[in-house]
């Protein structure tokens, strides 16, 4: 098997002049031979390497999530839901100078009946930064010892799922150690934030930070009919909305089975949000309860609200922008978000129990 990965290894790996773009198909196989790691150690690292200097097109993109749509965990949304459910994905690796909000913005959107889909590891390479799952954690939530039957049955209870790679596709877990190796950012840094690890009717946030990345995910998102879609060139290449610069939004939609895009500028000063992106605190824990708690001198539930009510909106659940604002501040002050949270940890703990009873 080796010796066919080392085929499609030459198409990549033979420099500006001869190297070869791979169809869907070969890209798809080369990706589940990586995971798989019928391709040797060598080869897997030759590969990443090569791919990112070639830069992926967009059938070779549109394989590789093929393929992690077929080895990765999935959550099915309920089929009850009355919007789809939105994927907000985020970089693996995490944020070095900012709070993430994209864990409290699932936590509004849920209690708004729009379910919400995240996912991620640990701490990874390169930048090593506060992955989701640790935000999670200071908020009092453990997903980690869940299968992924378990996640499906918290999700189906509360509208908030969470897939763990390390649990639910350690497949793709296993490739990390390359990424400090190669000490780049691999393609697969890319498809996570493509990666809509659901079945059933989804909205996919998928944030950038340079400008050629959000053209290559709204034509592979074509390719593949994905829609709707949402690209935000967000805070240290997240989908959190920033508030201190304009915030650049992409829309992809279907219209007449044809796909259509628009642009977005969202000025924060416009709407009284314009202010500093929250900087990464020590007492993470304190600062997340004080938002759970409606505190509204705060900067970061500031953010909150700038985040989460742009996607309500952006989910249908209002019909102006400014009713999203609204809406979270009400969620928020009215202990709604915090009673999420609490259903979300009890939620946790039943499944939990009830693995441990069966024992």
């Amino acid at each position: 098997m080796s010796n066919v990965f080392r085929d499609l290894l030459k198409k990549v790996g033979s420099g500006t002049h001869t190297s070869q773009d791979l169809s869907r198909e070969e890209s798809a196989l080369a990706t589940r031979m990586m995971l798989e790691q019928t391709a040797t150690p060598a080869q897997i690292g030759a590969f990443m390497i090569a791919q990112r200097i070639k830069r992926p097109t967009i059938p070779e993109l549109a394989g590789m999530l093929d393929c992690y749509d077929q080895m990765g965990g999935r959550l099915t949304v309920p089929a009850n839901s009355a919007y789809p459910a939105m994927v907000l994905n985020t970089p693996y690796d995490g944020r070095r100078r900012h709070t993430p909000i994209t864990p409290l913005t699932a936590l509004v959107l849920a209690t708004a009946g729009v379910p919400a889909i995240l996912h991620g590891g640990d701490r990874m390479p390169t930048k090593m930064g506060l992955p989701l799952i640790e935000v999670w954690q200071a908020l009092g939530i453990a997903w980690q010892t869940l299968t992924l039957e378990q996640t499906q049955q918290v999700f189906d209870l509360t509208r908030v799922g969470f897939l763990y790679m390390p649990q639910h596709f350690p497949a793709a877990h296993s490739l990390v150690p390359y990424r400090d190796q190669i000490g780049k950012r691999p393609t697969l840094a890319t498809i996570e934030l493509m990666w809509a690890p659901g079945q059933g009717p989804m909205h996919v946030v998928s944030s950038y930070v340079h400008p050629p990345t959000e053209t290559r995910t709204q034509a592979t998102y074509e390719l593949r009919n994905t829609a709707p879609f949402t690209t935000v060139k967000g805070v240290e290449g997240s989908c959190d909305l920033p508030r201190s610069r304009t915030a650049i939004i992409g829309m992809g939609s279907l219209t007449n089975d044809q796909p259509t895009f628009e642009r977005l500028l969202l000025h924060p000063r416009d709407y009284g949000f314009d202010g500093p992106d929250t900087p990464l605190v020590d007492n993470l824990a304190e600062s997340l309860e004080s938002t759970l708690a409606g505190d509204s001198h705060q900067e970061l539930t500031r953010s909150v609200i700038w985040n989460s009510g742009f996607y309500l909106w952006r989910a249908g659940a209002v019909p102006h922008l400014v009713e999203g604002f609204y809406q979270t501040q009400q969620l928020l002050q009215s202990g709604q978000v915090a009673a999420k949270r609490q259903q979300l940890q009890q939620a946790i703990a039943k499944v939990a129990n009830q693995q441990l009873s069966t024992v």
